[in-house]
């Protein structure tokens, strides 16, 4: 619910358990009064500070206490007063000074869409217009309000009023000003195929900051970050939580200055941006979701997983069995034919595996990652197509083919009949990564030879599945085409990204599309938006696999999460995991299988099979259910996750141990979530308990011998303690 104060001038955002407060002052300014657990509509302007502090500047005309380097600011501005990081930084040919001041407010029953670029779906929304009467520059705060989950949602509009151009060389999404320095941050860095891997720092007096210089959202830190006190954990403590829905440059920044209170800003990167705004043009920032928990990192987690199932994946599919699909490319690599591939489709036949997708090479030159990007048409003298799908459809299986719709290789048709349409700087050899070129996006000829020359082959051919791959950095920022404006370049290719999908996505509705950057150096909440899930990572590694989607999942939904079961020892780190382990870690989310079926014997081709099956019986759970985290496997030598039902009548446990430990401890883990007063059977224990005896007493981690072992148990519930007694 949205409430406005006539008399004390204050907006009152209630979201579940949350309120977030805000006042216009004397001065026209919005001064920010709390954000947290719900309160009543009182009157929150005592809670100000209002102090005369040295070495500082008041407003004109005002007490030397009137400086917005004391107050709580919603949208703070360079060069009036408030010395901390800003929210918007304009430059008014030279002037870089920006005074905004209240000018009105609307409240909307459903949210308004924004233009060219992904975002949550919505109704109760809010926006606050401010402006500066000088430059003719106005600024709309949007904000939206959930009543089912303790989420706002915030973005920024930058409109231009007047009759000359400006510029935009800082346009952050949000600030949310916090009070005390007793904070602590969490982050997801990481690397590619090993991303997002959670990190806690203490904030301290200066700026912290996290941020992608890479053109994409990045493996290397994700656009999310959460604010938490230094006794947070899973299931207790204070969370305020971030996640920019960008798939570009992101930044967010961590202030404690000398007020001794938090600021937190964020949004597009400004260190290589600059926008001009020419006059009734306007700009939109991307949206940044906020989750507040004051029951923990988990209560946080789950609250984003709601609401991206909920109100961000497409529709179509949130609630659909995921495909469960067989990848030829750990299996051949790009040495294939079509015979090779048709015995795939036959090993996989029978086990419950319903897709097969044929990943890079099978289109223009391309027998090696040096050539043939760009060419979207199927390479007949390597591979039928036609045979390959129909032979797959025949079997019972759907059909699946790879792309990287944004790259080019240098060796292609594409890039000797249009070496300008890569991403370059006339005179200067671009750099390459993978032995590739980054399409230029910003350019609309570019955008429409995408669109049309991947829809002719989804036309042509019988797809069902399509996996959009993007496998290197963006370098050389800079388009010709837009001359003195270039460091717009990064923000238009993002548009343009979202402009292709989109086409693409829309035009073919019954084609299931996967997300992929190298594995996750794309995995963002825009992402999401147009991809119904994404390649976790390259590395599929079972270890591995348990603590990068660990970390992802403090933000992003276990079905979002693409996971397959991959030969050992592992391609991309040796290391040797048992079958059933890989297939235990797969299974905590969209599972799938990334080997060679040909090469199994007839047992493992059985335990496909019955991994298949025991994924089947847990798949309502990976799409609706809860994840409680039980405990840190970067931190501790064991895994452990529960994943149960929305009411509480079905659960299942996963706990790894990664090593071995001769003559080692006890272990006991304790699930949470479970309905105290039920009874469930455990099927692995044979016995049926309460949920509360479950949760207080916990279970014995037992295991076989041997590293990286994983056991599994499965929670039914079964009557009740009271019928019991």
């Amino acid at each position: 619910m949205i409430y406005f104060n006539e008399e004390t001038k204050t907006f009152y955002l209630e979201s579940k358990d949350v309120t977030y407060a805000f006042r216009v002052s004397e001065r026209g300014v919005l001064n920010h009064l709390y954000y947290g657990g719900r309160v009543p509509r009182e009157d929150l302007l005592y809670t100000q500070c209002d102090v005369v502090r040295g070495h500082g500047c008041n407003l004109p005309d005002g007490t030397r206490a009137e400086s917005l380097g004391i107050y709580a600011n919603e949208c703070p501005t360079y060069g009036r007063s408030d010395f901390r990081e800003s929210m918007l930084s304009f430059d008014f040919d030279g002037v870089r000074v920006g005074d905004l001041k209240y000018d009105g407010h609307r409240v909307f029953d459903e949210k308004p869409p924004l233009c060219g670029m992904p975002s949550v779906r919505g109704k109760n929304t809010l926006v606050v217009w401010l402006k500066d009467e000088l430059h003719k520059a106005k600024v709309g705060l949007y904000y939206t309000v959930f009543e089912d989950l303790p989420v706002i949602l915030r973005h920024t509009e930058i409109v231009n009023d007047g009759d000359k151009p400006f510029a935009l060389d800082r346009a952050y999404s949000f600030c949310a000003d916090m009070p005390d320095k007793s904070w602590e941050i969490i982050t997801l860095p990481g690397a590619h195929l090993r991303e997002r891997v959670p990190e806690r720092h203490k904030l301290a007096h200066g700026t912290f900051v996290i941020d992608s210089k890479y053109g994409v959202s990045s493996a290397q830190m994700n656009p999310f970050a959460a604010i938490v006190r230094k006794n947070t954990d899973e299931e207790s403590g204070e969370c305020y939580a971030f996640n920019l829905v960008y798939s570009g440059d992101f930044v967010f920044r961590a202030q404690i200055e000398q007020n001794e209170e938090l600021r937190i800003v964020g949004g597009i990167n400004d260190y290589d941006f600059s926008w001009e705004v020419k006059p009734k043009e306007n700009f939109v920032t991307p949206e940044v979701v906020m989750v507040y928990s004051d029951k923990g990192m988990g209560e946080a987690s789950r609250a984003f997983h709601d609401l991206y199932r909920n109100y961000l994946i497409n529709e179509r599919f949130v609630a659909s069995p995921r495909p469960i699909v067989i990848n030829n490319w750990e299996a051949t690599y790009m040495d294939f034919d079509t015979q090779k591939l048709c015995r795939i489709i036959d090993s996989a036949k029978g086990t419950g595996i319903d897709t097969f997708v044929l990943d890079d090479g099978w289109f223009g030159k391309r027998d090696t990652d040096k050539s043939g990007l760009g060419d979207w048409y199927a390479n007949e003298k390597k591979v039928d197509l036609f045979r390959v799908a129909d032979y797959a459809h025949e079997n019972g299986l759907k059909f699946g083919l790879w792309f990287e719709p944004e790259m080019v290789s240098e060796d292609s048709d594409l890039y000797r009949a249009h070496p300008d349409w890569a991403m370059q700087v006339e005179g200067l050899k671009p750099c390459a990564g993978r032995d590739q070129l980054v399409l230029d996006l910003t350019r609309k000829e570019v955008r429409d030879y995408i669109v049309e020359s991947v829809s002719a082959v989804l036309r042509k051919y019988p797809v069902d599945y399509v996996k959009w791959d993007m496998n290197r950095p963006l370098t050389e920022n800079y388009s010709a085409w837009l001359g003195k404006n270039g460091k717009e370049t990064h923000h238009r290719y993002v548009l343009g990204l979202y402009e292709v999908s989109g086409r693409i996505i829309s035009a073919f509705p019954h084609i299931f599309f996967e997300g992929c950057a190298s594995g996750g150096a794309r995995f963002d909440p825009a992402m999401l938006y147009y991809f119904p899930q994404i390649w976790t990572s390259d590395d599929t590694d079972a270890y591995m696999r348990a603590i990068i989607q660990y970390g992802t999942s403090f933000c992003y939904p276990l079905s979002a999460q693409s996971c397959h079961v991959s030969a050992s020892p592992n391609h991309q780190c040796g290391r040797i995991t048992p079958f059933s382990s890989r297939a235990d870690v797969a299974h905590l989310g969209a599972t799938g299988y990334e080997l060679d079926a040909t090469k199994l014997s007839k047992d493992e081709l059985a335990e496909v099979k019955e991994q298949v099956k025991k994924y089947k019986a847990m798949e309502d759970l990976v799409l609706f259910g809860d994840l409680y985290r039980l405990n840190d496997p970067t931190e501790e030598n064991l895994f452990a996750e529960i994943i149960v039902s929305k009411d509480k009548t079905k659960a299942h446990l996963t706990v790894m141990r990664p090593i071995d430990v001769p003559n080692g401890g006890i272990v006991r883990v304790y699930p949470r979530g479970l309905d105290g007063e039920s009874l469930y059977r455990i099927a692995e224990l044979g016995k049926v308990l309460s949920g509360r005896t479950l949760m207080k007493c916990g279970i014995l981690a037992g295991a076989p011998k041997g590293d990286f072992v994983t056991a599994t148990y499965s929670f039914g519930k079964v009557g009740t303690v009271r019928e019991n007694e």
